[in-house]
């Protein structure tokens, strides 16, 4: 049985694309945050924590949760140190979930799309899988090899990076730009865009951790 949790920002969310998540059998729990809370109520979809600021969300859809259901909210000030969607990453490691989808965790804004690619540290520290998802990416960080099957990969796109220094030892195989034994710098463009060459890609590195990005068009 799944235990999927799908966290609901406040960035980009596309209607199908994020209704076809939410409404799937593999999700079990779901967070609003924010501004995401407005998607929801839209919707009729009642989630089962709540948390943020409410600096963007509409008054009368947190007014709607707080008065007319039970759902638990957590509320914080807008001047704190950390972004909703980290605080509802930490949040689903205190409830101890350990699949996390990210709706609405890209969008125009880069600076709160990288904010939230490193807020994904948390969870893999934690042993917890969350991934960044919209209809054209899925954002994910490794700290051990990976085999990426064709039949299921997310796009024929992938691309990886450093993040937090240097990836030591990092090998591509089954790829279309194969590596071998590469020291990746957080300055390094040399991974970006490959595709698969075979049915499976795997990607190992001896030390750091790597972003996985798996796109397509």
């Amino acid at each position: 049985m799944s235990r999927r949790t799908v966290i609901v920002s406040g960035g980009m969310i596309e209607e199908e694309f994020a209704l076809s998540v939410l409404n799937s059998e593999e999700t079990e729990f779901i967070i609003g945050v924010d501004k995401g809370l407005d998607f929801l109520y839209e919707h009729d979809i009642c989630p089962n924590y709540i948390v943020g600021d409410f600096d963007s969300a509409p008054s009368d859809v947190v007014n709607y949760y707080k008065e007319e259901t039970n759902v638990p909210i957590r509320e914080f000030n807008p001047v704190k140190d950390a972004s909703d969607t980290e605080i509802a990453l930490r949040l689903c490691m205190d409830l101890r979930r350990k699949e996390i989808v990210i709706l609405g965790g890209t969008g125009t804004r880069i600076d709160h799309i990288w904010a939230n690619v490193q807020s994904l540290k948390i969870a893999l520290d934690a042993g917890a899988d969350a991934r960044l998802l919209d209809s054209h990416n899925q954002i994910r960080l490794l700290k051990d090899e990976i085999c990426l099957k064709k039949e299921e990969a997310f796009g024929p796109y992938f691309s990886v990076f450093s993040l937090g220094g240097t990836v030591e030892g990092v090998n591509i195989s089954g790829a279309k730009y194969p590596l071998r034994g590469h020291t990746l710098m957080p300055y390094d463009s040399l991974c970006v865009s490959n595709e698969f060459d075979a049915d499976e890609v795997e990607i190992s590195f001896a030390y750091g951790t790597l972003i996985l990005m798996e796109t397509r068009d």
